[in-house]
């Protein structure tokens, strides 16, 4: 009888022991994971243009649904945009570096608005002229 009861403790402590190397696998690799997670997270891609610039340039690419996160809804397209720009990117901020986007609304509201013309088709016209140099280049190469 001491023996079988032995066996059962031992086959307990066993179980217990495999269920807790299976728990420091999943927080080893869930660590791993996180670390990875936040190099990238710290890296941001960069931008030669200003702020203004910038959230035009992404404003287009979204309004005319090249780029989008949610095509059946708006509203919630531009919220979900406006928040990856702000946590992956940095613009050329008016000292010659680079500055953090803390939020980029009011520059897409700006994009939208009539008032905002002109500034919008002067921006498409050099963003044009740029894609049309590159053309050029591309068909001399």
């Amino acid at each position: 009888m001491k023996s079988s009861n032995l066996i059962k403790d031992l086959n307990v402590i066993l179980k217990f022991d495999e269920r807790l190397r299976v728990v420091e696998n999943l927080i080893s690799v869930s660590e791993q994971e996180n670390k990875m997670q936040s190099i990238f997270s710290n890296e941001k891609c960069k931008s030669y243009y200003n702020k203004i610039d910038f959230a035009q340039l992404f404003y287009i690419l979204m309004d005319e649904g090249l780029l989008f996160f949610d095509a059946a809804d708006e509203k919630s397209n531009r919220s979900k945009f406006q928040f990856f720009l702000e946590n992956n990117f940095t613009y050329a901020g008016d000292e010659g570096g680079q500055s953090k986007i803390k939020s980029i609304n009011r520059q897409f509201s700006e994009c939208k608005g009539y008032t905002y013309k002109v500034k919008q088709m002067k921006f498409l016209d050099e963003f044009i002229a740029l894609m049309q140099e590159r053309r050029r280049r591309l068909e001399i190469w």
